[in-house]
């Protein structure tokens, strides 16, 4: 493997822009060399391919993945997949079939057929593909786990996830596929709980997850409400209730339904004391017998760090990128099962429901009341917010045994 990594990125818009002012950064490091790139729409890009130097730096530019692959792929060490969720499993293996390691970005799909037709194909590869969850490689996240598994804190009992994290009705219409649960007959589920949120569900199955550091709890029963306030196809809201294979109980409570700040915290409940994680903040260990620790978290570029640390594991550094897709298999199961469980996605009451124009931004946002009270109740007492008045039958408790029940539910709550 060269150095520095000689890389491909499908895609200049969303999301890909951020990977590309990345790898930019790292080029000028020494860490990353940008071969080529492509888009569909690149002449849009116009005025962001002269900001990325891209004559300067000898970037190639195609009109497609599979014409950059042809020219360039004989080139590359590495071909980065930040492109929309439906579209990752046939990048994937256009990348595994020319021997490239691949860089997806999450989710790495949200079909959990597709993923373990991915999983297959990725073991004919040289070297393993990385997810891109940004957080697991944070090093106070692993100290911590650490010391969870060195049986410090005692037993994980359970863990709790809560996000408020606001979006205006124009992100809905960022891209064709925002907020679709299908598209052309595959699976898409962009949402809080499976896309934007998703880092932090995955940092939730790895705090539960033993023995192993690098390991994630397996969901064996899942319950779940899933609610919409915005004009959308997918869900907006979710309470999901897992128990997993080891007796882990796990709740998440998340919801793009609201104003204000962006919120949102990871907190596990040990026989010994509660540890509570904020990306970007603070870790918190309050210890039953009354002392507390805590542990500021400086700042993180989490997605240059995950970009070297694969790099790191494609020179033969390190034995395992972050998160392998078989590391997804837990996050995946527990999306599916979320729907299947749901049954249907529930619009919040109208009476409930406030459109909020913020007049700095010049956005429409919409605000569910009693959101923060629903939250704190599922969350600390496990009570489910459809039996306080939100209109919806309690979701079926399901297991790993219902998933082949996933595409037939999508299907029907797509309309298909």
């Amino acid at each position: 493997m060269t150095t520095p990594i000689r890389i491909g990125i499908v895609g200049m818009g969303g999301f890909a822009g951020w990977h590309h002012n990345t790898v930019a950064k790292l080029e000028e490091r020494g860490q990353a060399r940008l071969i080529c790139t492509c888009d569909p729409a690149a002449a849009q890009f116009a005025q962001q391919q002269q900001d990325w130097k891209f004559n300067a730096r000898g970037v190639s530019v195609f009109p497609d993945y599979r014409t950059m692959l042809a020219a360039c792929g004989s080139q590359l060490d590495l071909l980065v997949v930040p492109t929309p969720i439906q579209l990752h499993a046939e990048m994937h293996r256009a990348g595994v079939e020319l021997g490239l390691p691949v860089y997806l970005e999450k989710p790495p799909t949200l079909d959990y057929l597709e993923l373990e037709e991915m999983i297959v194909r990725d073991r004919s590869a040289r070297k393993s593909s990385f997810v891109g969850f940004n957080f697991i490689i944070e090093k106070p996240r692993l100290a911590l786990k650490e010391r969870i598994l060195a049986g410090e804190f005692g037993a994980v009992r359970g863990a709790t996830l809560v996000a408020l994290w606001p979006r205006p009705a124009d992100y809905f219409r960022r891209n064709s596929w925002a907020g679709r649960l299908m598209m052309d007959d595959r699976v898409v589920l962009d949402s809080c709980f499976g896309n934007a949120n998703a880092h932090f569900v995955h940092n939730l199955l790895f705090w539960a997850g033993g023995p192993e550091l690098y390991s994630w709890a397996q969901p064996a029963a899942v319950r779940a409400e899933l609610y919409r306030a915005h004009a959308i196809e997918g869900a907006d809201t979710f309470f999901v209730e897992a128990d997993t294979t080891t007796g882990v109980n796990l709740r998440f409570a998340l919801s793009h339904a609201c104003t204000g700040a962006s919120t949102h915290a990871e907190t596990i409940l040990c026989e010994k004391a509660t540890l509570r994680y904020i990306v970007g903040q603070h870790a918190e260990i309050k210890w039953h017998d009354g002392r507390t620790e805590r542990i500021t978290l400086s700042d993180f570029d989490g997605l240059a760090e995950n970009h070297l640390d694969y790099y790191r594991y494609l020179r033969g550094e390190s034995a395992r990128p972050a998160t392998l897709l078989t590391d997804t298999r837990p996050f995946v199961a527990l999306n599916d099962l979320a729907y299947v469980s749901s049954g249907r996605i529930a619009s919040f009451p109208p009476a409930l429901v406030t459109a909020v124009r913020d007049a700095k931004e010049q956005k429409d946002y919409v605000d569910v009341a009693g959101m923060q009270a629903a939250q704190e109740n599922f969350l600390v007492r496990g009570t489910w917010p459809g039996a306080g008045g939100w209109g919806r039958e309690p979701g079926a408790v399901v297991t790993v045994a219902d998933l082949p029940r996933f595409r037939d539910t999508v299907r029907a709550m797509a309309g298909k």
